[in-house]
């Protein structure tokens, strides 16, 4: 039977490197651990860290189409952060001019959520434990 651990790494491409490095590393303040020019690809690569346990990839490659993410588009539907107090998390990226919606509660679990968009426009969702 196949056994798998759990989540490696999420990769994002960007439209605008520059503008992603500085919204996943100042805004949401994750730790670059590994940042490579791939000469053969013009394309970065920037590895970041989330709570010492998950990686996202960031990638740049030159002009990368664009991809439909909402309302319901099919793939990837968005990346959700856990956090262990929304308010201050909401706080932090609109200090930074990040727009977020209105706080939810999740009708299952009564957990409070809300989502925000990256650079590209990719969903982000802040969920508190």
């Amino acid at each position: 039977m196949l056994k798998i651990n759990r989540v490696h790494h999420v990769a994002i491409i960007c439209s605008d490197y520059a503008k992603s490095k500085q919204f996943y590393t100042e805004v949401l303040g994750l730790k670059a651990v590994r940042e490579v020019f791939r000469k053969e690809r013009n394309s970065y690569k920037l590895d970041l860290e989330v709570g010492n346990l998950y990686q996202i990839e960031l990638f740049s490659f030159p002009n990368p189409p664009a991809r439909p993410s909402r309302p319901e588009a099919a793939g990837l539907r968005h990346l959700a952060f856990e956090v262990d107090n929304i308010d201050e998390a909401v706080a932090a990226v609109n200090a930074h001019g990040v727009v977020t919606e209105p706080i939810r509660i999740d009708e299952f679990t009564g957990k409070r959520f809300t989502f925000f968009a990256d650079p590209d426009d990719l969903p982000i969702e802040f969920y508190e434990v």
